[in-house]
């Protein structure tokens, strides 16, 4: 196999050169090496095609800063309530390396082995209360504001391939709930903070977490209920404003009645298929064909409790080989619902010390062993150029697979949009 020293001399050698300085992402590489085992050539061609191709994560977070443990033990000590202290903790972990120098080369250097150019970024919550939604949206306008000349927001689809023309990364918003008004006067006044957020810059938006809201049955929920009169008439306002709609957290019916409402594409953002391994926040054959149907797509996540056999990047690739089989490769995609952690976060969370016991969040409950299952160091975030390098193994045709890197989320994104 080539080394290193020869690879860096290469087309592709900025996937790896942060592997030079920064031990965590040479030891997720290698990690994946040895799951994937690929020949001189399959690596080397996998590693060229994904330097080349626009890649675009269908849902995911961008490589997260470092909490200051001593800031998060003062606000301990005086008292803080979780409330606060989620607050602060949230904007530590996404705002933090915006203004704190020592944190950003190692967040650039992420970005620059995983050779993403834009995440749909989880940019909101799980909730429908604007307020809780706004506040994350704000660090990540910050953020983005902030280091505008290295990573830009993103708010139309031609402004992702401009950014990786002018050797920027991107953001584009999405939010993980629909912004209600909680007045219930009239449903069209419920429902105006969709397009409120939209002109903030969210672009997709969640139609339900895990449980069950006003909208529709989140994927958790044993009922499996479907969409409510008032979940069809936010798919038909989102449809109209254009912003895209997803079904990820949602429950098997809800998706299936959400995709046959949608004039426009939908998607799973983050899921998996049923087939492959059954778990309730993947998709069976029935849903993925109606989101196919609307000219959607299923993301595939790095999840490994949720992929089944080992939980490591060939389970992953199981996914995603059998999608692009069964429905070609226009309806697949990769959003990892994973970032980046930078090295020493466990020393920052010892200094912090232990937070007051809080009750778990209601939209974020679990049915018990959902989140049981191992996962596995060859699903890290950088590791991206090793996902293109699996699918060559697989005998994924190049085209298909630039569509699964970021073709189809590109011409969904456009597709849906109203400008």
């Amino acid at each position: 196999m080539p080394s290193r020293r020869q690879f860096l001399s290469s087309s592709f050698a900025a996937l790896l050169q942060p592997e030079l300085t920064n031990p965590r992402i040479k030891a997720d590489r290698d990690a994946a090496i040895a799951i994937l085992k690929p020949s001189p050539k399959h690596l080397e061609h996998g590693l060229e095609l994904h330097a080349r191709s626009l890649v675009v994560e269908s849902y995911g977070f961008s490589p997260r800063a470092l909490i200051s443990g001593a800031t998060m033990k003062q606000a301990i000590d005086a008292g803080a309530s979780a409330a606060e202290l989620d607050d602060l903790h949230t904007e530590m972990l996404l705002a933090r390396v915006a203004t704190d120098p020592t944190q950003q080369s190692e967040y650039l250097d992420a970005w620059k082995a995983s050779g993403v150019t834009c995440v749909l970024q989880n940019a909101g919550e799980e909730s429908s209360d604007p307020q809780r939604l706004l506040k994350r949206l704000a660090y990540f306008t910050w953020l983005t504001d902030k280091m505008r000349d290295r990573v830009s927001r993103a708010a139309f689809p031609d402004d992702i391939p401009a950014a990786k023309k002018a050797g920027r990364y991107c953001l584009y918003m999405t939010g993980n709930g629909v912004p209600l008004a909680h007045t219930f006067h009239n449903v069209a006044e419920e429902l105006a903070f969709i397009r409120i957020f939209f002109q903030l810059g969210v672009r997709m938006m969640h139609l339900t977490y895990n449980r069950r809201n006003l909208l529709g049955d989140g994927c958790a929920e044993p009922a499996n209920a479907g969409l409510s009169d008032l979940g069809r008439a936010a798919i038909a306002e989102m449809n109209r404003t254009g912003v895209l709609v997803d079904v990820a957290h949602s429950g098997w019916r809800t998706s299936l009645e959400a995709a046959k409402a949608s004039s426009k594409p939908i998607v799973a953002s983050h899921s998996g298929a049923v087939s492959v391994h059954r778990h309730i926040r993947s998709k069976p054959d029935e849903v993925i064909q109606a989101i196919v149907d609307t000219g959607g797509y299923v993301g595939v996540y790095s999840v490994g409790a949720f992929l089944g056999k080992g939980g490591d990047l060939n389970a992953m690739l199981d996914h995603i080989e059998y999608l692009v089989k069964r429905y070609g490769g226009d309806h697949v995609a990769i959003g990892t619902d994973l970032a980046y952690i930078p090295r020493g976060a466990n020393a920052e969370w010892k200094q912090a010390g232990p937070r007051p016991k809080s009750r778990a969040r209601y939209e974020s409950l679990w049915p018990q062993g959902a989140m049981d299952g191992p996962s596995h160091q060859s699903l890290s975030w950088t590791n991206w150029p090793m996902f293109t390098v699996g699918m060559v193994q697989r005998g994924i045709k190049d085209d298909d697979i630039q569509k699964v890197l970021g073709g189809n989320v590109m011409r969904v994104l456009k597709a849906v949009l109203v400008e």
